[in-house]
């Protein structure tokens, strides 16, 4: 008999976090857990050729066998570029300093 796995697939919109155990069987993928999870007919914005994947936040492959209680997680894309996002801080920032002294 073939030995089962129990593992939790994971995916976070803005508003919610969703968690979904399952059991499956032992030697299968990412990919399968995601699909049995039900999360791809629920949230039609999940494209696994575009939403990178991870297991306890380690970037992963849809093909990557699982282990008992693993944690798949399906992450949403950037909606900024970080370090664009820094550097319009640091431009405010200066602006700012610059600004401050007048009408003293």
């Amino acid at each position: 008999m073939a030995e089962t796995i129990h593992v939790e697939v994971v995916y976070a919109t803005p508003e919610r976090q969703e968690v979904i155990g399952i059991s499956l069987p032992e030697g299968s993928t990412a990919g399968q857990a995601i699909e049995a999870s039900g999360l791809l007919a629920k949230h039609p914005e999940i494209d696994l050729t575009k939403n990178k994947l991870g297991i306890y936040a380690k970037l992963a492959k849809i093909d990557t066998a699982l282990r008992d209680r693993d944690r798949v997680e399906i992450y949403r894309p950037l909606i900024a570029d970080p370090k664009e996002v820094r550097k319009q801080r640091a431009a405010e920032g200066k602006a700012m300093k610059k600004g401050s002294g007048e009408g003293e």
